[in-house]
C-alpha cells in the first residue's frame, strides 16, 4: 500500500500517523495519507516564513516565469492527476469531470502568470506624487475543499505565490492524495518553502488558521467552519477570503423555450453530481412552463450514464463520501415524505456512494430540500405564479453565492439580474466562472473575491509611497 507524504521546505515529510483513503465508487483503497500534528503545522509555517522574504525579493518577471513553468508541469501530468481525482473524489474523467478540472487548473495558473500589478500613480500635482504599490502579505494559510480538490487549491496557491507570498496548504481530509501529489509535482519548479502542505482533520486546519505567523487565510468550505476561522483570525488579525458555499437559485422567465435551455440547466444543477458551490440548488419555473421544463430535464436525465468515472462512458459518478451521501438521501426522503414528486433517473451501481439523478417537483419554499444546500444530485423545482414572488424567493435565503436568469432575450433577463442578491448573476448559463472575472459571495456565502486582477490584489497589501517634490 502506497504511503503519501506532506511536503515542507521542498522535502517529503513522514507523518507519525496516517489515514486510509478509499475510492468512493468502488471502495478500493488508494493508499495512506498523512495525519499531521500541530508540530507539523508549526514546522510548515516556519519554513514558509523563512522562504517568504527571498521569494518576495525575486523579480516580478522571475515569479511570472516560475508560475508559467508550474502550468507546464500541470499540463505534462494532466492525465495522471485527472485519474487520481476520479479515483479519490469520484467525478468522471469524461465530460465536465476530472480532465476538465485539470484543464481548469492549467488555465487558472496561466492567467495569473500573465497578469501583473505595477505601481500606480494615484495622485500628482506640482508639490507631490503618490504611488500605490502592491506588496505581498507574507505567509498564506490555504484550506482546500473536497469537491474540486485540485482546482480550488490552485485558485488559492497561484495568486498567492505569483504576488510573492508563500503558502501552507491543508487539503481536505476526504481528498488529500491528489492534492499532495499535485503539490509534489509543482514543487519541482518552486524554491523550497514557497509551497508546503499539512494534511489532516479539522483540528489541523484550526491550528493553521490560528497560527500567529499566518498573514492571510483563504478558505472554501462550510459556513460553520468559516465562522470559526473568523474567530481564529482575531488572534493575528489576518485578512480572510471566504467562499462558504451557496444555495443558488435559478429563475426561468415565463415563456422561455424549455428545450433551448434544458442542457444548460441540467449541467448547471448536476455538475460534479451537484457537489459544486455555484450549482443550481433551487429552480423556479412559472406555472405555465413547469411541465415543459420538467419534461426537457427528464429527457436529459434518463440518458445520463451513471457509474465508475474511470469508464469514459460514464458522465455521472458517486457522491464523494458517506456523510454527503446520507445527507442528500435524507433530504430527498424528507421531500418524499412530505408529498413531493420525486423523479429518479438512471441505474445506480450497488457498490459505492451512488445516487440517481433526481428531480423533485410539487415542492415549495420552506421544505428542507429547498432551504438547505443539498450539495448533491437532487434538484427541487418550484412553481411560481408571479415573477416578483420568484425574485423574493431567490433572495430569501442567507446564502448568496450565485444565481441565474433564463430567458429568450437579454432585454427580459437583465433587469431581473440586477434585482438578485448574489455575488454573480449569470444569464442563460450558471457557474460559468472565468480566470479573469472576479468571483465571490454575498451575505452568508462569504466575502472577498478571487480571480483576475482583483484576486491578485486580495493577496497583497497596498503600500503608498508619497513624495514631496
Amino acid at each position: 500500500m502506497q504511503t503519501f507524504t506532506n511536503l515542507v521546505n521542498g522535502k517529503a515529510v513522514e507523518a507519525a500517523d496516517h489515514q486510509e483513503i478509499f475510492n468512493p465508487a468502488t471502495g478500493d483503497s488508494l493508499g495512506l495519507a498523512p495525519l499531521s500534528s500541530e508540530q507539523d503545522v508549526n514546522d510548515a509555517v516556519i519554513a514558509a516564513r523563512k522562504a517568504q522574504k527571498m521569494w518576495a525579493n525575486t523579480s516580478d518577471q522571475e515569479r511570472q516565469e516560475t508560475v508559467t513553468r508550474v502550468a507546464e508541469i500541470l499540463q505534462d501530468n494532466s492525465e495522471y492527476l485527472a485519474q487520481l481525482v476520479t479515483r479519490e473524489q469520484g467525478k468522471p474523467l469524461a465530460g465536465p469531470g476530472s480532465r476538465f478540472e485539470i484543464q481548469a487548473c492549467i488555465g487558472w495558473t496561466q492567467v495569473p502568470a500573465a497578469l501583473s500589478l505595477p505601481p500606480e500613480t494615484v495622485y500628482e500635482d506640482e508639490e507631490r506624487k503618490d504611488t500605490l504599490h502592491r506588496a505581498p502579505l507574507g505567509v498564506v494559510a490555504a484550506i482546500a475543499p473536497w469537491n474540486w480538490p485540485l482546482m480550488i487549491a490552485i485558485w488559492q496557491i497561484i495568486p498567492a505565490i505569483r504576488m510573492g507570498n508563500t503558502v501552507v496548504l491543508k487539503p481536505s481530509e476526504y481528498t488529500p492524495i491528489a492534492t499532495l501529489e499535485m503539490v509534489r509535482l509543482i514543487n519541482q519548479v518552486l524554491p523550497p518553502g514557497v509551497l508546503n502542505t499539512v494534511s489532516g482533520e479539522g483540528r489541523i486546519g484550526a491550528a493553521l488558521t490560528s497560527h500567529p505567523d499566518i498573514d492571510k487565510i483563504m478558505f472554501t468550505g462550510s459556513e460553520a467552519t468559516g465562522r470559526r476561522i473568523i474567530e481564529a483570525s482575531s488572534r493575528n488579525l489576518a485578512p480572510i477570503t471566504l467562499e462558504l458555499g451557496g444555495n443558488d437559485a435559478a429563475i426561468v422567465v415565463p415563456g422561455t423555450d424549455a428545450k433551448a435551455i434544458s442542457e444548460g440547466l441540467f449541467w448547471g444543477a448536476f455538475l460534479n453530481m451537484g457537489q459544486t458551490c455555484a450549482c443550481i440548488k433551487r429552480l423556479y419555473v412559472h406555472e405555465n412552463d413547469y411541465d415543459q421544463v420538467i419534461a426537457a430535464l427528464s429527457d436529459i436525465a434518463r440518458k445520463m450514464p451513471i457509474g465508475d468515472g474511470m469508464n469514459d462512458a460514464n458522465l455521472i459518478g458517486p457522491l464523494q463520501n458517506e456523510m454527503q451521501y446520507k445527507k442528500v438521501k435524507e433530504l430527498v426522503d424528507d421531500a418524499r415524505t412530505n408529498g413531493c414528486d420525486v423523479m429518479e433517473f438512471g441505474d445506480t451501481p450497488e457498490k459505492g456512494y451512488f445516487l440517481p439523478v433526481t428531480l423533485v417537483g410539487n415542492i415549495s419554499d420552506g421544505q428542507r430540500l429547498v432551504d438547505e444546500e443539498q450539495f448533491g444530485p437532487a434538484l427541487p423545482i418550484v412553481r411560481y405564479r408571479n415573477l416578483d414572488d420568484a425574485i423574493a424567493s431567490a433572495n430569501g435565503l442567507s446564502a448568496a453565492l450565485g444565481a441565474s436568469i433564463w430567458a429568450n432575450s437579454l432585454e427580459e433577463a437583465e433587469p431581473i439580474a440586477l434585482m438578485l442578491e448574489a455575488g454573480t448573476v449569470w444569464i442563460n448559463q450558471h457557474g460559468a466562472i472565468h480566470p479573469m472575472v472576479p468571483f465571490g459571495g454575498n451575505k452568508a456565502s462569504g466575502y472577498g473575491v478571487e480571480f483576475g486582477l482583483e484576486g491578485l490584489k486580495a493577496v497583497t497589501q497596498p503600500r503608498v509611497i508619497s513624495i514631496k517634490k
